[in-house]
């Protein structure tokens, strides 16, 4: 492992002073059993709630499994032991709620007025082309 010169750890600690002050972080988190969704309150003072139905290893959860929701360190992540699921709070927030390949299979099983009316259209044409050898 290569040793770290001291500019270099400077450097990372101010990295996480600065995150510290602006990244969100939460400060509580709770399953609320009758909306069915994820709360988690800011250090901003915002609240952020998601259906854990979009989080990957959260779909199938039981009510009692999402209960147990812990906060991680300073605030960066949420963690659920039973289920050996973790998601930073910044990610949440973005829109990432599992992995890439998990977020690109749920954005392809997305329907819409206008993917439906292409799949019509296809089929009319006759589906997908045959592959060329």
């Amino acid at each position: 492992m290569a040793d770290l010169t001291d500019a270099e750890i400077d450097t990372a600690l101010e990295r996480g002073r600065i995150a510290h002050l602006v990244e969100p972080r939460a400060t509580a988190v709770r399953y609320d059993r009758k909306s069915a969704r994820i709360i988690v309150e800011l250090n901003n003072g915002c609240t952020f709630a998601f259906p854990p139905h979009l989080a990957q290893g959260l779909e199938t959860a039981t009510h009692d499994e999402l209960a147990t929701v812990e906060i991680l360190g300073a605030g960066y992540g949420l963690h659920w032991e039973a289920l050996d699921a973790d998601f930073r709070v910044s990610g949440l927030l973005a829109g990432v709620f599992g992995t890439k390949a998990y977020m690109a299979r749920r954005a392809g099983q997305a329907t819409s007025p206008a993917k439906a009316a292409a799949a019509r259209a296809n089929g009319a044409k006759g589906g997908r082309p045959k592959k060329q050898a």
